[in-house]
This record gives C-alpha cells, structure tokens and sequence, in this order.
C-alpha cells in the first residue's frame, strides 16, 4: 500500500478537521508519520483519499463526529 492512498483525518481541540495528506517519497512508516503529525490527544481515523471531498470549497463547514475517529489518539510528536 503506498502512502499516498491514504489520509489521516483528524480533530483539533479548536473542533477544525485536520487531514493528512501523504506522499510515497518519505522515509518514515505510516505509523511514525502518524506519530508525528497527528497533534496530542487528537482522536483520528485512516481513510482511503477517495472519501475526503477534493472540493474545497466549503471545506471550513466539514464535519465528523467523534465515534467515527477510531483508529487512535495523536501523540503529539512533532520534532
């Protein structure tokens, strides 16, 4: 699987949906960007790309739920 075919949506303690967009060229693992990337105690959940809107737009209004973010909690390990 590579990197690319997936995002990490997750939400910040504003209440904003964060997605992760990853690329096939980094040297880390999935889960070390993961690790990294995903801010402390943030609940997230790995999609395929194809279920994240590409429209823009409106994409101050997305929303999700909390039970739906259930694949882990952010460490917070941004270095």
């Amino acid at each position: 699987m590579a990197h690319s075919d997936k995002k990490v949506i997750f939400k910040r303690p504003d209440g904003t949906i964060g997605i992760l967009m990853l690329v096939d060229n980094c040297p880390l693992s999935f889960d070390e960007i993961i690790a990294k990337d995903v801010p402390l105690n943030c609940k997230y959940k790995i999609v395929n790309k194809d279920e994240v809107p590409t429209d823009r737009s409106f994409r101050n209004a997305w929303t999700v739920d909390d039970s739906e973010l259930t694949d882990g909690v952010g460490k917070g390990e941004y270095v």
